[in-house]
């Protein structure tokens, strides 16, 4: 029982500090430099994911990157090209996102909502470069740079060591 708690205390604080410091360099960059978008309210949830419980399939950056990405592209193509009813486009393209990810064998969970962040957002496909792909990519080095480096983990799962 003490090694559980000790070992859940470690896990949460370390997702406590690299969170902070994922969340507040995409935070840094969207706020304090021009470069525009780099925060996407999905990264959030994927912090849970990848600093608390990196072993997760849905953790491994196959997932974290192509999951935001298809959901993405799927919120923007109904937003552009389904001219119906703003909620029924963002259940259309919640499903849609989420049965294109299971296909592909990317799911990552955050990235179902994506969809509902474009289309409330009414964000073009400049919204798949800044904050989606870049955004993405800075999230999993931080947390390559974490679970491989730092915590000497087997992650990305499909590395070998």
């Amino acid at each position: 029982m003490i090694n559980t708690i000790k070992e859940n205390f470690n896990r949460a604080l370390y997702a406590l500090i690299f969170s902070i410091i994922t969340i507040g360099t995409l935070s840094f960059l969207e706020f304090e430099t021009p470069y525009g978008l780099f925060l996407a309210g999905s990264f959030g949830s994927s912090m849970v994911l990848l600093f608390g419980y990196p072993e997760s399939p849905f953790a491994q950056p196959k997932n974290v990157f192509f999951g935001h990405l298809v959901t993405s592209i799927v919120g923007v193509l109904i937003l552009k090209f389904l001219p119906i009813d703003q909620f029924l486009q963002i259940a259309i393209a919640v499903g849609l996102g989420i049965f294109v990810m299971i296909i592909l064998g990317v799911t990552h969970p955050p990235a179902g909502g994506n969809p509902i962040v474009i289309i409330v957002g009414a964000y073009s496909y400049d919204f798949l470069l800044n904050p989606i792909i870049f955004g993405s990519i800075i999230i999993i080095v931080y947390a390559i740079i974490l679970n491989r480096f730092i915590l000497k983990k087997n992650y990305p799962s499909s590395w070998k060591s």
